[in-house]
This record gives structure tokens, sequence and C-alpha cells, in this order.
């Protein structure tokens, strides 16, 4: 490196591009001998922390070199084919090349046009997903960092839309105040949006749910009714596709007939299970969804996106322009309209925004969405072999129905430390990556089957080695 500039010369390129497709075979051919949770050398790790930045450059190939044997080795294999601790699978094949694609052109996705041909990939990636759930002519969405932050700007629009003058006169009068609903399940960006947006932990009401972790749509109807007769204002019901301890879908059906009624906001928090809507054996649970005001999608979970790659979609564009948008006096932000163009900044939050939407525009035309169709379905039903073998082995019990692709696996008699000795025994042997969970008050694990790579061995091997651990794991005294 010269010293002087931050341009790789040709020379330098090529020996960056031979290090990368060296380093990105290297990964692939071992990923099933690599230890999944790494043995993690805290030394090693707090030398890296401590270590200053060279004030001379010291080139390609001590970067690649510092990837091997520095950053490799202590790093989780998410790609294993038995990770199955999150809804978090693998990326795609090509999602790599997409991200370096991405970066090379560094567009800017906020004003369309210093990001033309970036814009309108975003708007049909949003118009595909939109479509999968029959939203309307009116809808359209955004790509967003995550589900959390998709579950954020979709309340903030709902408080826009039940409150024309939030802009202006905020939350912070004496006026009756909003109350949010969602269940017990729910995830906890929900409480952390309610939180940060300022709606108050003390207006969200959480709901019970019944045997099948539904939400109770009865109860639900009763905290409306008494939070009406407190002087309150109810304003949005959070639903959600896809609870992330046991994958339960809310009777979204019967929610929408509510919020219809009660003239309530309804999101749907999808980040984990909207996208099941691919595969033919779940779809019909799932089309009920067209009924939200909005949804959270999480292409980075089921479309196998690298790392982020959230999405909202909405039915009405119009009320998400109408929460974002602000004029400027910044004259160099000025934005020209145009039909087939958005501009980005004018639907959520942020300003500048990298090129998420290539990732997936690129994963959709590569592999092509039948295959998108086939690899969620083999998830579900490598889930529903996972739920027979446990329901059938002695000494185990499962947990949940297996609506989705969550198993959570309980040893009947046994403590939250024999569980997380369970845990511990399957990371450190190489077997899998489960992880901890509770249902119904008892401690358990969980395995989440959003992997692409994993198999009916895989499954049939954690399976079988479940069934001799909780033989052979010591009993609490």
């Amino acid at each position: 490196m010269d010293g002087t500039s931050l341009i790789l010369n040709s020379a330098e390129r090529t020996r960056a591009a031979e290090l990368l497709a060296r380093f990105t075979d290297s990964y692939e051919n071992s990923l099933t001998s690599r230890p999944i949770a790494p043995d993690v050398d805290r030394e090693t790790l707090a030398k890296l922390l401590a270590e200053p930045f060279p004030e001379e450059g010291l080139g390609v190939e001590a970067f690649f070199a510092d990837v091997v044997d520095r950053i490799v080795p202590y790093t989780t294999t998410i790609a294993h084919p038995r990770f199955l601790a999150y809804v978090q699978g693998p990326p795609n094949g090509i999602g790599a090349y997409a991200e370096a694609i991405a970066a090379v052109l560094n567009q800017n996705c906020n004003l369309w046009q210093i990001s033309p041909a970036a814009n309108v990939i975003e708007r049909s990636v949003m118009d595909w997903l939109g479509g999968l759930f029959a939203l309307g002519p009116a809808s359209g969405g955004i790509l967003t960092n995550g589900g959390s932050g998709a579950t954020k700007d979709a309340l903030t629009t709902a408080i826009a839309d039940r409150r024309p003058d939030f802009r202006e006169r905020g939350l912070q009068e004496n006026r009756a105040p909003l109350v949010l609903y969602t269940s017990d399940e729910a995830h906890r960006s929900v409480v952390k949006a309610a939180a940060l947006l300022g709606i108050g932990l003390d207006n969200v009401r959480t709901i019970p749910t019944d045997d099948h972790f539904q939400l109770r749509v009865d109860l639900l109807t009763r905290a409306i009714a008494e939070d009406r007769a407190a002087g309150k204002e109810p304003f949005c019901v959070v639903a959600t596709a896809g609870t992330v301890t046991t994958g339960s879908i809310d009777p979204i059906g019967p929610i929408a007939d509510l919020c219809e009624k009660e003239n309530l906001w309804l999101h749907v928090d999808g980040a984990y299970g909207a996208l099941f809507v691919l595969a033919d054996s779940t779809r019909d649970a799932l089309l009920p969804l067209s009924r939200a005001d909005s949804i959270t999608l999480d292409p980075h979970k089921l479309l196998f996106a690298p790392l982020e790659a959230g999405a909202l979609l909405v039915k009405d564009m119009a009320k998400l322009r109408a929460a974002f948008a602000f004029s400027s006096s910044s004259t160099y932000l000025t934005a020209i309209d145009d039909a087939h163009l958005l501009d980005y900044m004018d639907h959520g939050p942020q300003l500048s925004r990298s090129f998420k939407a290539l990732k997936v525009w690129a994963a959709l035309r590569t592999f092509g969405v039948g295959t998108f169709r086939t690899v969620t379905e083999r998830c579900l039903t490598l889930a529903a072999r996972l739920g027979a073998h446990i329901a059938a082995a002695p000494g185990l019990e499962l947990m949940n129905p297996v609506t989705l692709t969550a198993v959570c696996v309980r040893m009947p008699g046994r403590n939250a430390e024999a569980h997380a000795e369970l845990l511990t025994r399957l990371h450190e042997e190489g077997t899998a990556m489960l992880g901890p969970a509770k249902v119904n008050g008892h401690p358990c694990v969980r395995a989440c089957v959003t992997n692409h790579r994993t198999t009916e061995a895989d499954i049939d091997l954690l399976a079988n080695r479940l069934t001799a651990l909780a033989r052979t794991l010591p009993s609490p005294p």
C-alpha cells in the first residue's frame, strides 16, 4: 500500500478477489466439520480488542490472514446444518456476492434521483412481498434493518393515523392515553417500541393465550371494553404470525373482525412466520394477513438474505408517507416527484439507507420463487419430523404443537439446571446448537428449523442424542 490512496490497484484487486474466492470455497467446504459454537479464547479476543490500528496499512494479504486466523475461529457457524438455536438461517448462496456488488455501487436509497435502479429494485421486491398477501393496489412498503425496526415504524404509522395531530402535539398533553394490545407470547420488540414511542409500558395490555399459545380474542374484547369504560383510547392490536417461542399463529381473522368493529389499527408481527405463506401447507393459515393494516416481515429469515434485511408492508402507502414525510429547508434534499419512483426517506425514519434490496432481488432471480417455496416447505417437514421423534421418545415431552418450525422439548421432572446442561452437552460435543425456552412455566430447550442446509439425517441425529442424553443426565436431587 502506498499510503496516499484509498483505491486498490489492479494487482491488489486481483489478489483480493483470489483470496475472497479461496476463503469462500474453504468456508463452504468445511462447514460440517467446523464447531457450531466456537471455543472462545478470551486472551486472543482481549488482544484483538486492545490492538491499535496501524499508521501504515498492512495490505490485502494481512486483512485476509486476520479473517482466517483471528475472526473465523471465534465466530459462530450460523451456516452449520445443525445450527437451530434461533430464527436465523444461513445466507443463500448469492447473498454474499450481491452484498459485495451493493458495496461497490454504494447507492444511498433515500432520494430516487441518486439511486434510480436501486429504487426500482426495492419497489419490485416490496410489490412482490405485498402481493403474497393481496394487500391491494394502495399497498407498498419499505425495507428496514430488521423486524424490530419495522414494528416500531408500523406503530409510528398507527399513532400518526389515529392521532393526525401527533406530529405537532405529541403525547405530552392531558389526553386519553393510547392503549396497545398484544399477547403474552409476543416478541419483546412490541413493548420496546411502545416504550420508545412514548406510549408507555403501563398502556400495553398483554392478553393471555390459549392452550395453543394463541391470543384469546374473548379476553382481548373484554380488555378493549374495560379501557374504553375507563376513559382510555384503544388504538392498535399487534397480532403475531409465528411467535418466537412456539411458532403459534394468532387467530388473525377474528382479530381483524374485532379491529374493524372497534376501529383499531391491526399490525401483524410476521417477522418469523409470515413468509411461510410461500409453503402450500401453511398458506391458508397466513392469507388472513391480507386484512392487516401493516405487516412485519424478515427477508433475512425465510428468504435467507444476509443480515440485515427486514421489511414493513402497509395496506395504504399514503399513511406511511403521512407519518414520515417532512418538508426540508435543506435545498440539497430537494426531491422530484415521479410516478414510478419513491423517495424512501419520506416513508421511513432513515435518510441514509443502504441498497438492501439487491440481495433479496438477486436471490429471487438467481434461484427462483419456486425454490424458496420448496425450501420453506422442507423446513416445515423437518420440524414436524423432529416433533414426531420427540413425541414418541421416552423421557422427553413435546411442549408445543409444531405449527411452524419451533420445537420445544422438555425432560419431565428435570429442573432448569438439567436443561441448561442438556444444551451445553449438545454444544460441546458438536451435535447441535439449540436455545433455552420456557413453556407453561416449564424449562425446556428449543430447536427452530429455519436452516436451508438442515437434512433429515441432521434431525434424526439430534433426536437420537436428545433421547440418549435424557436417559443419562443426572436427575435433580
